[in-house]
């Protein structure tokens, strides 16, 4: 009886991951193959070069580039110590980190399909006013000795995680209008390469977030979670969500577009608006990522990260709240989708077999073109390990 119990438990489980993973899967392809189209056309070979300062142009201009850039965290983290050890300015690498995680296409669309379009808007929104006030607190609290000191550490080159995903430039430079570029066989490879790796850098996560928020779905009654929130008290529960999510993101050790099933969870559970923003928002403060600041900038910038990024995401979340909660955005009902799997002939069957066959597309040209696994190996090494011309070498099959 117990075996059988604990069977349909799980079943349950599995079968609640498995129905958002039908229900997001054309919409994630859709999102990484846009993604993949821009960083095609984006060379991060002349990043550093546009991020010499802490100014608001470039800031603003970090901003862009990274919403052009990996959704994957621990890519974007490698990224941005990259960077900087290059000579970018400390604050716009971080900028630039919060962007790459927060501002990319396919975590609008996911949340979207999940949370409500009310959400994305919020997204897109909240990031900025987090980046703002990060800029404003590292003026205030940011001192160059800190700086020099994490520059010291990063130099030392302590390996992290998806540092050679981090560095490879699989972008088309070649003259020629945009267009044209993306069109050309060149411009397909780049695009085959590039989604196949950031399939490739994130799918842990993607797959680790949808289990855990079935087996949340599954067995934590909704109960709970409005006990956790203070769903009852209504006032509080607005203040107390922007500052509870970010510890349950801490926890959940699921990142990048991962963490939204869970932000599903949560806000069926009944969190406020707000923190449901920053759960998401703090998937660059999880157990796993502050250790990489630790080995990468040492104990003191790790701990002043995890304080100023708490405490900005937090009030991010918090003003975003009140402004919809004003301008009446934010839903009244909590029905993000959780559903158990059942495949019907419907829009969503229709678009997961487009995009599953778009996908295998590009799958095959990445494969045909030079790709394989020994360029998905190496996507955890640091470009020293293995050279520094990947992307040459990708665009030299073409």
């Amino acid at each position: 009886m117990l075996a059988a119990a604990v069977g349909h438990q799980i079943v349950r489980a599995l079968s609640f991951a498995g129905g958002m993973t039908w229900e997001i899967l054309w919409a994630l392809i859709l999102g990484f193959l846009i993604s993949a189209m821009v960083q095609a056309l984006v060379s991060k070979s002349e990043m550093r070069r546009l991020l010499p300062d802490d100014s608001p142009k470039t800031l603003a201009v970090a901003t862009v580039l990274g919403a052009a850039s990996s959704s994957c965290s621990y890519a974007s983290v490698a990224l941005a110590r990259s960077l900087f050890v290059k000579g970018a300015n400390f604050t716009a690498a971080m900028v630039f980190e919060i962007a790459s995680t927060n501002l990319v296409v396919e975590l609008g669309v996911i949340m979207a399909l999940i949370l409500g379009w009310q959400f994305t808007l919020a997204e897109f929104v909240g990031a900025p006013i987090m980046i703002v006030l990060l800029a404003l607190i590292f003026r205030l609290l940011l001192t160059q000795r800190l700086v020099d000191e994490a520059r010291a550490e990063a130099e030392k080159g302590r390996r992290g995680s998806m540092e050679g995903h981090a560095t490879m430039d699989m972008a088309v430079t070649k003259e020629g209008p945009i267009l044209r570029r993306l069109a050309s066989p060149e411009g397909f490879t780049a695009t085959a390469n590039v989604f196949v790796m950031e399939w490739a850098a994130i799918l842990r996560d993607i797959v680790l977030g949808l289990l855990i928020a079935g087996a949340l779905a599954a067995w934590v009654p909704n109960s709970w979670w409005q006990n956790l929130f203070f769903e009852g008290h209504a006032t509080f529960a607005k203040f107390w969500g922007p500052l509870v999510g970010p510890l349950v993101a801490v926890l959940s050790f699921v990142c990048s577009i991962g963490n939204v099933p869970l932000a599903a969870v949560l806000w069926n559970g009944g969190i406020s608006f707000g923190g449901v923003l920053a759960f998401i928002f703090a998937d660059l403060i999880i157990l796993p990522i502050l250790d990489i600041y630790r080995r990468y900038y040492g104990w003191r910038m790790a701990w002043f990260l995890f304080g100023t990024f708490y405490v900005t995401m937090a009030i991010a979340g918090l003003i975003v709240e009140f402004v919809f909660q004003g301008a009446g955005l934010i839903p009244h009902a909590r029905h993000a989708k959780i559903e158990m799997a059942s495949v019907n002939w419907n829009y969503t069957t229709f678009l997961n077999v487009v995009f599953l066959v778009v996908a295998a597309a590009l799958v095959g040209r990445y494969f045909q073109r030079g790709g394989g696994w020994k360029m998905l190996r190496m996507m955890n090494k640091p470009m020293e390990d293995h050279g520094a011309h990947t992307g040459q070498e990708a665009h030299g099959h073409a």
